[in-house]
C-alpha cells in the first residue's frame, strides 16, 4: 500500500458538483488499496473575496490576520470534502495545516 497525496485546487472545489467529483477521485484511490492525503484550496474566488473585503476595511491590513482570514476559505473546503467523502461511505476528517504540525513562512 502507497500513500498518495492529492491536491485539489479552488476551481476543483468550486460547486458542489465538483466537490463530489473530487471526493468519488479520492474514494476510488482509497478503494485501489492506497492510503491518502488530499490537501484542497478555497473553493472558487473565495480567496481573492475575502482580500478584497479586508481591503474595503483597511489599504494595508494586517498580515497575521490576513492569515487567519484567508484560511477560512480552505476550511470550508476541508470540511466540505469530508462530509462528501463521508457520504460516500468512507471515513474522513478534515485537519488544518497546523493541527497535523504544518508551519509556514514567508520563504525566501
Amino acid at each position: 500500500m502507497s500513500l498518495v497525496v492529492q491536491k485539489y485546487g479552488g476551481s476543483s472545489v468550486a460547486t458542489p458538483e465538483r466537490m463530489k467529483a473530487v471526493a468519488a477521485r479520492v474514494v476510488r484511490t482509497r478503494k485501489e488499496g492506497h492510503e491518502i492525503i488530499v490537501v484542497v484550496s478555497a473553493p472558487g474566488d473565495t480567496t481573492d473575496e475575502l482580500i478584497a473585503l479586508a481591503r474595503q476595511i483597511t489599504a494595508e491590513p494586517d498580515e497575521r490576520e490576513m492569515d487567519v482570514l484567508l484560511a477560512t476559505g480552505e476550511q470550508q473546503s476541508i470540511a466540505l470534502l469530508a462530509i462528501a467523502i463521508k457520504d460516500l461511505g468512507f471515513d474522513a476528517i478534515s485537519f488544518t495545516g497546523p493541527q497535523v504540525g504544518i508551519i509556514t513562512d514567508e520563504g525566501d
